[in-house]
C-alpha cells in the first residue's frame, strides 16, 4: 500500500515565507524613501549650472540627524515663508563671512571653489558677519541670481530650519547623477 503525501503544509509554508519576505522588503523600501529620498523641486535659476528650475532632487533628511552640515554642502532649507530653497552651505558656525571686492572670504581667506564666481552684490555680507552657534551662511552658485544670506529676508539660515543634504539629482531622467561637494 502506497501512502500517499500531500503537499499542501509545503506549499502553505512557503507561500507565508514569500508573503512574510515581500512585507520586509516593502517596510525596508519604504523607510529609506522617507529617510533618504525625500523630493524636492528646485525653484529658480540660483543654483546654476549645478541644478536648473524644475530640476527633482532627492535629499537626505537623516544626514544632519547624526552629522552637522559641512562647507560646500549643496542643502535644502525651509524659509519662514514655508517654502522649500537649495543653496550651498558657505560659512559655518564660528566662522567669519565677509564678501569684498566681487569674492566670498571665510575666516579672511577668499573661497577658491569650483562654482564660485564673481560676486556682484555683497548684501549684508558687505560688513563681516560672524556665525553664532547653530547658524549657517548660505548663498546660490549662481549669485546674481539668487535670494540667500545675503539678503535681509533670508539672513543666516538656522541648523533647524536646514531639512537635509542633497544627494541625488533625479530628473530631468536624461541627467540623473550625484551631488557631491566640491
Amino acid at each position: 500500500m502506497e501512502f500517499y503525501q500531500s503537499d499542501e503544509p509545503n506549499l502553505i509554508r512557503r507561500l507565508a515565507c514569500w508573503v512574510v519576505d515581500i512585507t520586509v522588503a516593502l517596510a525596508f523600501a519604504w523607510f529609506c524613501l522617507n529617510s533618504f529620498g525625500v523630493q524636492v523641486k528646485v525653484s529658480g535659476q540660483s543654483m546654476q549650472p549645478l541644478l536648473n528650475s524644475g530640476d527633482v532632487v532627492l535629499i537626505n533628511r537623516l544626514a544632519y540627524d547624526v552629522g552637522t552640515p559641512d562647507r560646500m554642502d549643496v542643502v535644502v532649507f525651509e524659509r519662514e515663508d514655508k517654502k522649500a530653497n537649495v543653496k550651498r552651505v558657505i560659512g559655518i558656525p564660528g566662522d567669519q563671512v565677509q564678501i569684498k571686492d566681487g569674492l566670498v572670504y571665510v575666516n579672511g581667506e577668499a573661497v577658491d571653489a569650483e562654482g564660485l564666481g564673481h560676486v556682484a552684490l555683497a548684501g549684508l555680507a558687505e560688513n563681516p558677519i560672524l556665525l553664532e552657534d547653530g547658524e549657517y551662511f548660505l548663498l546660490g552658485d549662481n549669485r546674481d541670481s539668487s535670494e540667500d544670506s545675503r539678503f535681509a529676508n533670508v539672513g543666516n539660515v538656522t541648523e533647524d530650519q536646514i531639512v537635509g543634504k542633497v544627494w541625488l539629482k533625479l530628473l530631468p531622467l536624461i541627467d540623473i547623477r550625484l551631488i557631491r561637494s566640491p
